[in-house]
Order: C-alpha cells, then structure tokens, then sequence
C-alpha cells in the first residue's frame, strides 16, 4: 500500500512539471503572437498556476492504470531482452548511438529557426526515427556485422574452403520438423551427405520437443527424449541453427506448428524435412516443398518384379481368408496366397504382383 501512495506521489509531481511546462508553452503563445493580448502577472501566475494543479490532478487519478500498464510493459521489455543473444543486442546499441548522433547533425539545419516549437517539433520527430532506424537496421544485421569484424580480426592466413559434406550454403535451408527428428534416420542421411544446405530447427520445434520429453507418457516421454537426443547429435557432428521465430510477425498469430512450420519455409524460401504423411499433403497444397523420409525409403527399397523367386518365412495370418504375411528385412511386408498352413516354415515362393501403396509397398507371392 505504501509503494503505491509513493508511486502516485511520484506521478503527481511528474504531472505537475508537465502542467508548468505546458504553461510555459501558453505564455509564450501569447508572448509571441502579436494578435493576442498581453497578459497581466496576475493573469500570468493564475494559468501557471492552473496548468501545474491539473497536471498534478490528472497524473494522480491516472496513476493505477499508468502502473498497471507499465508493469505489463516492463514484463514484456524483460522478456524479449532475456531470449535476446547478446550480439543483437550489442549491435542494436551501437545502432541507437549512431542513429542519435546522425539525427543530432541533421537537427543543425534548423537550429537558426526563430520557432521554439517547430524547432523542437522537428529534434523529437528526426531523434526518434533515427534512433529506430540505427537500432533495427543494426539488429537485424547483427550476424552479418559480427561475422565481419571477425573475418577483420583474423590475422591467419586465409585457406580456400572445401565443400563440406552437408553445408552447401547455395542450397536452400532444409527446416527440420518434430516427427524426422524423433524418427532418427535423419542422422543417418546427413552422415552419408545427401542432404545439402542449411540445417534448421525453429524454436518452436524445440519447445515441442521438450513438452514431449516431460510428458508423464512414459512412450512420449521416451521418444521425446530419443529426438533431443538425435539433434544433439546432429548439432555436434553437422551444425544446426536454432531458428528464433520471435521477430516475425506472420507466425505470432499462428498456433498450430504445421502451419507455423509450413509459413516458416514460405519465409526462408526453405524445404521442410519431414515423414509426416498429413503435413506432406498439406505442404502440397500450399506449394511448399517437402522433403519426405519416408517417401525416400520407400523408393530406395529394392525393386522385385513379378517371376522373381524369394525366400520368406511367414509369421503371421493375412487379413484375408487363407493368407499368411511374411516381411522382408526392410519392413516390406509380403502377401502369401493360400499360405496360411506355412506359417512359420521358410519356403520358396514366386512374386505374382507388387503393390505400390502410400504406406509402402505389398508384395504379393504364391508358393512354388
């Protein structure tokens, strides 16, 4: 309670130097206009007077609101410096500082006006917008400035870079989403270097992740924990860019995390890496590319053409009456016509049909 009587305190007072300010202003209105009349000290002293009050009155009523909105305000500035990284936010100081002395030069051009209020009309606008612009032209190159003073303070001998497997940069960035790193076998098709560009994870992916990684489903939890495990892995060996969505605008308002990401690759001109069957078609809907890993391990299995003979064993009874199902090593699965009594013996059988489906392919088999 005593924190806010002397937070309205404080305001008042604000309020009351704005008030004579303001007063200040008015006088010298009527000082400088030659179609007013001049004012009396007592008429003088009277307005200085009422400014001052109401100021006073006006920020005391207001205080609450002014506290509650600043409060939230203040919230909001310690969040966004906390996700800030600290070269942005070097950068975008030394940006402020020399949007401020650009707009400090500029303001001497109208130094010798004779109008205090346009003159200082013109200093706050040229202040402000130079400010703004020194300090977002400067964060948002923040990693291109960086870079260069690096590249300014290497003293070594300079080495003509070899392509490295997996980060050609001429590539567009690959945007990884959460069902390919749960999955794993990303890392297995970085390591063999067909997968070239940019590796990239949004924030929200990560976040994703970890929520998984914290269920109380013990199947959750553990394949959650599976793909944070994949991409520290592939952050150490490849490289990986932790993608800040924060600044853009387009994704605040979007909350599902397909449609973030599909948005995502429509701004960075981008491929979405995924085996997510839904995501894939709706990608296509929208024009955006798709890399699919499983799409990929289906047209890498191996070709089997109808007269083919194969050794299997069936494990299982088919859905249909009379079938068994045998699977091959890759997880191809195989339909044994009239198979059913060859459950569990290895046997000879010749390919009739091959079925290409979504999920995979069916082989279809008699036995010899």
């Amino acid at each position: 309670m005593a924190g806010k009587r002397i937070y309205r305190a404080i305001l008042s007072v604000v309020g009351l130097l704005f008030g004579l300010a303001f007063s200040y202003l008015i006088l010298f209105i009527f000082e400088e206009v030659p179609q007013l009349p001049d004012l009396s000290y007592q008429l003088r002293l009277m307005v200085t007077g009422i400014c001052a009050i109401a100021g006073g009155i006006i920020l005391y009523l207001i205080a609450p609101a002014v506290q509650r909105g600043s409060a939230g305000l203040i919230q909001e500035i310690d969040r966004a410096l906390r996700k800030m990284p600290v070269r942005v936010f070097v950068c975008g100081s030394i940006g402020l500082i020399a949007g401020l002395v650009v707009a400090f030069l500029i303001s001497q051009l109208w130094a010798g006006l004779e109008i205090p209020v346009v003159k200082i009309a013109l200093s706050v606008a040229v202040y402000v917008i130079m400010g703004y612009l020194g300090t977002t032209l400067t964060a948002r190159k923040a990693d291109e400035l960086t870079s260069g003073f690096k590249a300014l303070n290497d003293t070594r001998p300079q080495k003509t870079p070899k392509p490295a497997k997996g980060k050609n940069r001429t590539s567009p960035p690959k945007i990884l989403d959460t069902s390919v790193i749960i999955d794993g076998r990303i890392a297995d098709i970085m390591k063999t270097g067909f997968i070239e560009g940019k590796i990239v994870v949004p924030e929200f992916v990560l976040v994703e992740l970890r929520h998984i990684a914290d269920s109380s489903n013990t199947l959750k939890r553990n394949r959650g924990r599976r793909g944070l495990d994949v991409l520290n892995h592939i952050q150490e060996e490849y490289g990986v860019e932790i993608y800040n969505t924060d600044h853009e605008r387009k994704l605040r308002d979007i909350p599902e995390v397909d449609a973030k990401l599909l948005e995502l690759a429509d701004i960075l001109n981008g491929k979405v890496v995924t085996n997510d069957y839904n995501l894939n078609k709706v990608a296509a809907i929208k024009g955006v590319e798709v890399l699919n890993i499983n799409e990929l391990a289906n047209n890498l299995k191996p070709v089997v053409l109808p007269g083919e003979q194969m050794q299997i064993t069936p494990v299982r009874q088919g859905r249909e009456p009379g079938q068994s199902l045998a699977y091959l090593d890759d997880g191809t699965m195989i339909v044994v016509e009239d198979g059913i009594d060859l459950i569990g013996q290895e046997i000879t059988a010749t390919v009739t049909s091959v079925l290409q489906t979504s999920a995979g392919k069916m082989i279809f088999v008699r036995k010899e």
